[in-house]
């Protein structure tokens, strides 16, 4: 069933979808619409799901589950994972590919590139440490609310593509 976000706990189980390019507001609505039809539906092994629906940061859809009421299992998130897969080819946009990273560029648009694309604007100074990296692998609702999802890459796995061959590029100012 279908729920605000608001209404779930900080427990709830979270999934990060960023698109490749921004939506337009029709993009965006249909994808919306489409989501929140089918966590409206959302089941486990006969079981209905809890679950929520958020568009966040204009390039992130936000599925959220109450894992309390009922588990998400193994077949119900291929079910998910299907109806992105129709929502991508309908958008032409990409929602499920995982190697994708997202950062804010110096004027704080999200751009997403792939990580050697990542790791090679990093060796060239225009992305730091400091720069705002969003991490779509945050496990729950209480992450996201804690501000997990956006923060330095300094402080989250895309550190690790910063340093390369011993070097970590420069500094850029932190938002």
């Amino acid at each position: 069933m279908n729920v605000p976000l608001t209404s779930l706990p900080d427990s709830a189980r979270v999934w990060v979808y960023g698109t490749d390019r921004p939506l337009t507001p029709e993009e965006r609505e249909a994808l919306l619409a489409d989501l929140r039809a089918f966590v409206d539906i959302w089941t486990a092994h006969g079981a209905a799901l809890r679950a929520g629906v958020e568009w966040v940061e204009d390039r992130f859809a936000i599925v959220a589950v109450d894992e309390a009421s009922a588990p998400a299992s193994g077949c119900s998130v291929d079910a998910m994972a299907r109806r992105l897969g129709s929502l991508e080819e309908r958008l032409g946009c990409s929602l499920l590919d995982g190697t994708r990273v997202f950062y804010r560029d110096e004027s704080g648009a999200i751009e997403s590139c792939a990580r050697a694309e990542f790791r090679a604007r990093a060796m060239t100074g225009a992305i730091s440490d400091a720069t705002p990296v969003f991490d779509p692998t945050i496990d729950t609702l209480g992450e996201l609310r804690a501000g997990q999802l956006e923060r330095p890459a300094s402080r989250s796995w895309h550190r690790q593509l910063l340093a390369v061959h011993g070097k970590t590029p420069g500094r850029h100012r932190e938002r």
